[in-house]
């Protein structure tokens, strides 16, 4: 007799690339998928993978036979959807990733009104700086704030807020030499700046005509992934450092910190919900993202505006 959990099985394999991360997803160890995939292909009489030492491709009947599954799969989420969307209360579990200081400054004083509203509802939130992968870790739904939206053909994206982002320094360091009228002028500046994989940085710049500049940062003096200790750094005197408005208001109210080329804007970061492409959201993840969009973001928040 067919058991369906097999073409469960090979339909994950395929998607997420191999066993090992498929069994991931699925809570499965590697070894007892591989097998239940061997012994499928043994009972279709049929080779469905080609297997080497380093990836995994369909064979031309199994990519055939691969999207018969998803068509099947498919379907069963739907029906499956259908039952849920009969339920008038949401409920499970969302999996959510969110930076950690959207985490403590909106996500968390936010979060407990939700879930009171929805006591049949559970969330693990995933607080890190790290860049999630949606699919690959069963993500629901990933806050994230990018000065540009990256186009995804798995991801759908949800707009949330904006805000200003501001090259920021001391008044110590703007002591110490002419302040800065152009973009040209921060040569030599100590720079502070998010950490890359190159080992350099930049500020991307526009005057009020909408012409670009950029500021090549070749040996930043500072790298981190912690905009926290970006400020604190700035504050300090230890360089110009390029902060949203969410990390460096205050300190901007206090005079501890301030604008530079207050003419120029960098392009202002997007809040936004990303979750991964479905044929129908589940009425647990649509509620929390629905309650994202409507009362994340107070109408008075000092520093986000909340998208149309």
């Amino acid at each position: 007799m067919q058991d369906l959990n097999d073409l469960l099985y090979f339909a994950k394999v395929v998607e997420h690339g191999g066993f090992m991360a498929a069994g991931r997803v699925l809570g499965i160890p590697k070894s007892r998928l591989s097998r239940r995939v061997a012994e499928l292909e043994q009972r279709l009489g049929v080779r469905l993978l080609q297997r080497t030492t380093r990836r995994l491709s369909l064979t031309e009947i199994g990519q055939q036979y691969y999207q018969h599954c998803q068509a099947m799969l498919e379907e069963a989420e739907a029906a499956d959807e259908a039952i849920a969307r009969s339920s008038a209360e949401p409920r499970g579990l969302i999996k959510v990733s969110c930076p950690e200081l959207l985490s403590k400054t909106l996500l968390a004083p936010a979060l407990p009104r939700f879930m009171a509203r929805h006591p049949l509802l559970r969330v693990q939130l995933d607080s890190s700086n790290r860049r999630v992968d949606l699919i690959e870790e069963g993500v629901d739904v990933a806050i994230r704030v990018r000065n540009v939206i990256e186009d995804s053909a798995n991801l759908v994206v949800r707009r949330l807020a904006t805000a200003q982002t501001s090259l920021v320094a001391s008044p110590a360091l703007l002591a110490e030499r002419p302040a800065p009228r152009h973009p040209a002028d921060m040569a030599g500046w100590p720079a502070l700046t998010m950490s890359r994989p190159d080992g350099r940085g930049q500020w991307a710049l526009l005057d009020q005509a909408g012409h670009a500049y950029t500021v090549q940062i070749d040996s930043p003096r500072l790298m981190t992934d912690d905009l926290i200790v970006l400020r604190d750094a700035a504050i300090a005197g230890l360089g110009v450092a390029a902060l949203p408005e969410l990390v460096c208001h205050e300190a901007l109210q206090a005079g501890q910190l301030v604008r530079l080329l207050p003419d120029y804007d960098i392009p202002w970061g997007i809040l936004h919900a990303a979750f991964p492409t479905r044929r129908g959201l589940l009425p647990a993840v649509r509620a929390f993202i629905d309650f994202l969009a409507n009362e994340l973001i107070p109408p008075d928040h000092p520093v986000y505006q909340v998208a149309p």
